[in-house]
């Protein structure tokens, strides 16, 4: 028996925002937590500037994540007066939580898989280029110079002897074991 125009039905938007607020939640659990991040026993003033470019190395390593939303914060809240600007930020946005974000599963494009750090490049280059068209050039080169300086000015005065990164982020000792990020780890 033929089934011809029949509509075939999906998940219902119950179904779909409920599996969306999981993937959200696991895709943002790769972020590390805010206390962790400004907890303030964990500043100190570096005592010179190899150790503040270690720090900076190692902090950006652990808190790629939590860097990133910071500067599409800082981003977005540069871009309220410019409504068209703000409409491609959205729509980069959109890309960002699907490519980035929420993916539970590594990027394969053409048979290759692609790093993380290699998607941040290009989801990065590219909203940068979409918002540059938009005209709205100085205000988004400022958001994104602010953006920049918090997260080096954190990245360089954040302590990382407290910091454990799993084997997936920066490598293991050897043996397997996850290790603490220090100056002699970088």
């Amino acid at each position: 028996m033929t089934t011809y125009g029949t509509i075939p039905t999906g998940p219902s938007g119950v179904e779909f925002i409920s599996t969306a607020k999981e993937r959200i939640k696991s895709g943002l659990g790769t972020r590390r937590p805010w206390r962790e991040m400004i907890h303030r026993y964990a500043f100190a003033v570096p005592p010179n500037v190899s150790e503040a470019l270690v720090r900076g190395r190692t902090n950006v390593a652990y808190f790629r994540m939590n860097y990133t939303i910071i500067v599409l914060l800082i981003l977005f809240l540069s871009l309220l007066w410019h409504p068209i600007s703000l409409i491609v930020f959205i729509a980069m946005m959109a890309a960002w939580l699907f490519l980035y974000f929420l993916r539970d599963q590594p990027l394969v494009i053409a048979g290759r898989t692609m790093d993380d750090r290699v998607v941040l490049i290009v989801l990065a280059v590219v909203t940068i280029v979409a918002l540059l068209l938009t005209q709205a050039t100085l205000n988004i080169i400022v958001s994104l110079l602010i953006g920049l300086a918090v997260v080096l000015v954190h990245a360089s005065f954040r302590k990382t002897e407290d910091l454990f990164l799993d084997e997936e982020s920066m490598g293991s000792d050897g043996n397997g074991l996850t290790r603490p990020l220090s100056a002699s780890s970088s």
